[in-house]
């Protein structure tokens, strides 16, 4: 990350989305990537309740050791297998386990999973740094944006600036952090690269405010969003409007 585009980029959001939160960053390493092991949890555990602490500007480093969520573990790449009855857990339940009913059959959720392609990060940490306290040595792998409905707007329409196609966005079915590191993650790997607008799980949303959605979008689909700030829609008079709502 060069310290320009750090900079660039800040004063960008300053001046066409106001005090808005700047996002977060992850990039799994081998190393610590500057930040502090985030503490062995206790007791049940959500990532996205953690990663408020993020926000806030404290930078986190996770590794299998330091996530308890099984979800957590698989979408962050550290585990491949599920629990046992995890196909009734996500589903309709059984006699050991209540079901969180997010899908109708433990038929449907086997299919689910079969059909997902396998994130390995096996023997990488996992760093997560708000954008304002990255380094010269850091290489985001996605940016997340922690956002309410005005500025997802922005974000959205911003990354559709130079597509031609209508979903240069998607909104796929999973967990609070599938949505903001596996999805975006894999299309790290794609050609276009979409952005994915997520936090829909009902698990997860007790851990952000009521009006709070996620956009995460791959670093290099972010340089170019980047780029075309300043002649896009938020030099408009449309937008001028929308921004005094942001305050």
């Amino acid at each position: 990350m060069t310290p320009e585009l750090k900079e660039s980029f800040i004063e960008l959001w300053e001046k066409y989305f106001g005090n808005a939160e700047l996002p977060i960053v992850f990039f799994y390493t081998e190393g610590d990537g500057g930040a502090e092991w985030a503490p062995k949890p206790s007791g049940r555990s959500c990532i996205i309740c953690e990663l408020a602490k993020v926000r806030s500007g404290k930078s986190l480093l996770y590794n299998s050791d330091r996530l308890k969520c099984g979800g957590a573990k698989r979408y962050l790449g550290y585990m491949e297998k599920m629990r046992p009855d995890f196909e009734y857990f996500l589903s309709c339940g059984n006699d050991r386990i209540e079901g969180e009913r997010y899908l109708r059959t433990p038929g449907q959720v086997n299919e689910f999973m079969k059909n997902q392609v396998q994130l390995h990060a096996e023997g990488r940490n996992i760093v997560f740094k708000r954008w304002d306290k990255l380094t010269e040595k850091d290489e985001p792998d996605v940016v997340i944006f922690f956002a309410a409905p005005d500025i997802l707007s922005g974000l959205f329409t911003l990354a559709n600036f130079d597509q031609t196609e209508a979903n240069g966005t998607f909104t796929p079915f999973g967990s609070g952090c599938s949505s903001i590191v596996y999805y975006p993650y894999m299309e790290c790997r794609s050609e276009r690269q979409r952005a994915v607008i997520g936090m829909f799980d009902p698990s997860a949303r007790p851990c952000v405010p009521a009006n709070v959605l996620t956009f995460s979008v791959p670093m290099k689909r972010f340089e170019k969003m980047i780029s075309s700030m300043e002649e896009s829609f938020l030099i408009t008079d449309s937008w001028k409007t929308v921004k005094k709502r942001i305050g």
